[in-house]
């Protein structure tokens, strides 16, 4: 049997150091929902037979480059260990893509009548 995984970087063009320089804008929530969507695209374009993705951010002070990056994986993880790299640990650790952009979704402006 063959195990197959993809590990792909979707990196910006502009600098944006890490998850913790986006905001509620929606230019920061398009700029992370499109990097998301091209994720998408690659794995289940290169990894088919996957039925299993997992995508998301590495967070300070655990990240090891400070430009942002999305880690696109097509599961499972080979070898099996290279998944402790990936674990969720509160404000810590790795952060899921769905879980930024609920962050950094933007509030719907109130209009006031006066």
């Amino acid at each position: 049997m063959t195990i197959l995984c993809r590990h792909y970087l979707v990196i910006p063009v502009d600098h944006i150091p890490t998850v913790k320089d986006l905001q509620r804008k929606p230019e920061d929530y398009s700029l992370v929902n499109h990097m998301l969507e091209v994720g998408k695209m690659l794995v289940q374009r290169d990894a088919p037979q996957c039925h299993q993705y997992r995508f998301g951010f590495h967070q300070p002070p655990f990240n090891s480059v400070n430009h942002l990056h999305l880690h696109c994986f097509a599961l499972p993880y080979t070898p099996r260990w290279k998944c402790m790299k990936y674990i969720a640990m509160g404000p810590f650790g790795f952060l899921e893509a769905e879980k930024l952009l609920g962050k950094i979704k933007p509030l719907p402006q109130v209009i006031s009548k006066v």
